[in-house]
């Protein structure tokens, strides 16, 4: 990414994604990235990237585990029903 961040004025993307052998697209979202990583540009970084899908995973874990609870009070309340 820094070869085409620090670029010489005149030289397209386009020029440096061939050179790369990479989309011109890729390279597009490296250098958006690269100015966001430093504060340059608003964005989310990586690291906070990171930290939300871990949160997302947590939920998702926890959500399976409140399915396994409700599930465990329906049957032992059905269970325990009277007449039974």
């Amino acid at each position: 990414m820094l070869v085409a961040v620090n670029r010489e004025p005149g030289v397209p993307l386009r020029q440096i994604a061939a050179d790369l052998e990479i989309s011109e697209t890729c390279l597009q979202n490296g250098v958006r990235q690269a100015a966001v990583e430093p504060g340059a540009k608003p964005g989310v970084t990586r690291a906070e990237a990171d930290v939300a899908r871990e949160l997302r995973k947590w939920v998702r874990l926890l959500e399976q585990k409140n399915e396994v609870l409700r599930r465990a009070v329906a049957y032992f309340a059905q269970a325990h029903r009277p007449g039974k």
